[in-house]
């Protein structure tokens, strides 16, 4: 089932490790199959090292396991909310990775200070409320979903415009159109993270991107009139 989906969530997951975005086990991919309504996901706990395509688990739109001998990943509530919320999204990665994660647990927003930001994300990476102590005590996962997604209605923003949050005192989630362009998302918010965690220590008056400036980096690479990389596919 979903074999051509389970190869590009298995590859996306086994480059977590290889980027330097999870350490042990703290990290996970999903992607969905919107006409089927179902969600392949990496196992709980499984290692990166040893991890197999028949290791996967699909779950439908509840999280109920269809396929799979393994329990999903802790997060699969998470996931569920944000497939369900933003509809143009078909892959989500959710890391601990060490940059990302600092902002988070700062607690501040990952503003967008240059190009390398701004050829990814179309403005800053949002940091979420904390938790209540009801939320916390409740179904935690499905309510870190639904902060992210209060978050983005709040603040009015476009997740297919900025494809990432970071979760208060948490980590980060992103999201892409496939696997492979939420890893690239992942990668590019972690090296975002790093610069702007720099930036920040070399001038702590640093403001975020002109907005003219942000449009053409974004926009040369995202929407109708693109232009960035090559019009045929190689090989």
């Amino acid at each position: 089932m979903l074999e051509e989906l389970k190869e590009e969530v298995l590859k996306a997951n086994l480059f977590l490790p290889k980027f330097n975005l999870v350490t042990l086990t703290w990290g996970n991919v999903s992607a969905i199959n919107r006409e089927l309504g179902l969600i392949v996901i990496k196992p709980s706990g499984v290692k990166y090292e040893t991890m197999q395509i028949n290791d996967l688990v699909v779950v439908d739109m509840d999280g109920n396991v269809v396929e799979g001998s393994y329990n999903p990943s802790s997060d699969t509530p998470t996931h569920l909310i944000l497939y369900k919320n933003f509809k143009n999204i078909g892959s989500i990665i959710h890391t601990h990775s060490v940059w990302a994660t600092s902002w988070a647990q700062a607690i501040r927003d990952l503003p967008a200070l240059g190009t390398t930001h701004a050829d990814n994300f179309h403005g800053d990476i949002p940091c979420t409320r904390s938790l209540t102590l009801e939320e916390i005590s409740s179904d935690y996962e499905t309510e870190t979903g639904k902060v992210i997604v209060e978050t983005f209605i709040k603040r009015k923003i476009d997740p297919d415009e900025i494809s990432g949050c970071l979760v208060y005192a948490h980590g980060p989630f992103v999201w892409g159109a496939t696997p492979m362009k939420a890893l690239e998302n992942a990668i590019v918010l972690e090296e975002s993270a790093k610069i702007a965690f720099n930036t920040v220590c070399l001038n702590s008056k640093v403001s975020s991107l002109d907005k003219t400036l942000l449009d053409k980096h974004f926009y040369r690479k995202h929407g109708t009139n693109a232009y960035y990389g090559q019009s045929c596919n190689f090989k």
